[in-house]
C-alpha cells in the first residue's frame, strides 16, 4: 500500500501524459484554459499539452500526499518533502518555459540528493542511513550494514546516470514509459538481489 501512495504521483503523471497524448486536441483546449497563465507567452501548443498537463498533475498529486499525511497528523518524510521540492522547482520551470527538458532531469536531481544522503552521511555525520531505516527490523554485522548503504548510493548514482541518457537519446514518450516501467522493474530487481544476499545473514542469525 506504501508503494502505490509512494507512486502516486508517477503513475499519475503516466496516466496523464497517454491519456492527453490520445487526445492532443482536448489536451491542448484544457491546458490552454488552465495553465496558459502559468506558461511564458500564454500559449500551450498541441505538441506541448501532454507534457504540461503530466506535470501539473503531478505537482497537485505531490501537495496532496503531503496535505493528506497532514490532515491526518502523520509525520511527512523527509523524502516526501524534496521530492515535493524537485517536482516544484523543475515542473514550475518546465511548464513555465514549456520545456520538457526540465521535468525529465527531475528524476536524475532526487536520485542523486538520496545518493549523496547515503553515502556522504557516514564521512559527514558517522551516520549509516540504511541501518537508521531498518535496523530494527535487521540484526547485521557492521561491515554489512556499511556494505548495504553503499549499494544503494550507487544504485541511485546509476540511476540518475540513466534517466540522463535516456531522456537524452529517446523520445519523450519513450522516457515516460521507462521512468515508470523500467525504473520500477529496475528497483524490483535491486531488491530482490539484496534479500538474496541477505538472506544467508539472516539465516545465521536464526
Amino acid at each position: 500500500m506504501k508503494l502505490l501512495f509512494d507512486l502516486f504521483p508517477v503513475i499519475l503523471f503516466f496516466v496523464v501524459f497517454k491519456l492527453t497524448g490520445a487526445n492532443p486536441e482536448a489536451a491542448q483546449a484544457f491546458g490552454s484554459h488552465y495553465l496558459s497563465a502559468l506558461v511564458s507567452g500564454g500559449e500551450v501548443s498541441l505538441a506541448q499539452a501532454p507534457i504540461l498537463l503530466a506535470t501539473a498533475v503531478a505537482i497537485i498529486a505531490t501537495v496532496a500526499q503531503i496535505g493528506w499525511l497532514l490532515a491526518r497528523r502523520k509525520k511527512v518524510d523527509n523524502m516526501l518533502w524534496v521530492s515535493f521540492v524537485i517536482i516544484a522547482v523543475f515542473g514550475g520551470a518546465t511548464i513555465y518555459f514549456h520545456d520538457e527538458q526540465f521535468i525529465k532531469l527531475k528524476p536524475t536531481v532526487l536520485y542523486w540528493c538520496f545518493s549523496a544522503a547515503l553515502l556522504l552521511s557516514p564521512i559527514l555525520f558517522k551516520k549509516n542511513l540504511i541501518k537508521s531505516m531498518i535496523g530494527a527490523q535487521l540484526d547485521l554485522p557492521e561491515p554489512v550494514w556499511r556494505k548495504l548503504n553503499l549499494a544503494w548510493g550507487l544504485f541511485f548514482l546509476v540511476m540518475g546516470a540513466l534517466n540522463l541518457y535516456i531522456g537524452a537519446n529517446f523520445p519523450l514518450a519513450f522516457w515516460v514509459n521507462f521512468k515508470l516501467f523500467g525504473f520500477l522493474g529496475l528497483m524490483l530487481v535491486f531488491v530482490i538481489g539484496q534479500s538474496l544476499f541477505l538472506s544467508r545473514y539472516v539465516k545465521e542469525a536464526e
